[in-house]
């Protein structure tokens, strides 16, 4: 990237990952866009190392370099190096403008909290509509519950019908003329 092309938000966006439960960018990434070399970022990092406490910025284990590596093809050449990337979180890109102190730095910055801001307004609308689909399947579950049970009382009301019906069908017995003699009865 040029030193005088401000990141599109597109590629910056692009470039936010999610590590251990975080929106973070590497280090590579973070470097090529503010126009210098991983090196220079990673160096300036550890001359104001105060600046950047754990929350702000972390190393990625061999685990996740892997994962990183596997599901981005720009980080292939990450593959074989025997140092893992660090990665930046929203603080962390932020205090970098500090450190790097030049124009583009702070342009960058600019651009760089602006699409964490969007993303973090993304997850929080998906997180809203993540409730709402829950909702939904609880009340289909709730509905189909009732109409499980409506349809066991429509069987059994079945049933009981069904025993009437044969009840009706089957001739009632019929008095029959008794055989033999009554006492007492005239004829």
């Amino acid at each position: 990237m040029s030193k005088n092309n401000v990141a599109s938000s597109t590629i910056i966006e692009d470039r936010i990952f999610t590590i251990r439960d975080q929106q973070v960018m590497i280090d590579r990434d973070l470097a090529e866009l503010y126009a210098v070399e991983t090196k220079v970022l990673n160096q300036a990092v550890r001359r104001n190392i105060d600046k950047f406490p754990e929350d702000f910025r972390f190393q990625l284990t061999t685990e996740e370099k892997k994962e990183l590596v596997t599901n981005c093809d720009r980080f292939e050449s990450l593959k074989h190096s025997s140092t893992n990337p660090y990665a930046f979180t929203e603080h962390g890109v932020l205090m970098l403008a500090n450190v790097l102190k030049s124009n583009i730095a702070t342009q960058v910055s600019i651009r760089l909290v602006k699409a964490f801001v969007q993303l973090r307004k993304m997850l929080s609308s998906n997180a809203r509509i993540q409730l709402e689909i829950e909702q939904i399947k609880n009340y289909i579950s709730h509905q189909s519950k009732k109409q499980e049970n409506q349809d066991k009382n429509i069987d059994l009301l079945f049933q009981y019908v069904d025993r009437l019906q044969e009840k009706l069908e089957t001739p009632a017995p019929t008095e029959r003329k008794r055989i033999g003699y009554e006492v007492g009865r005239k004829k």
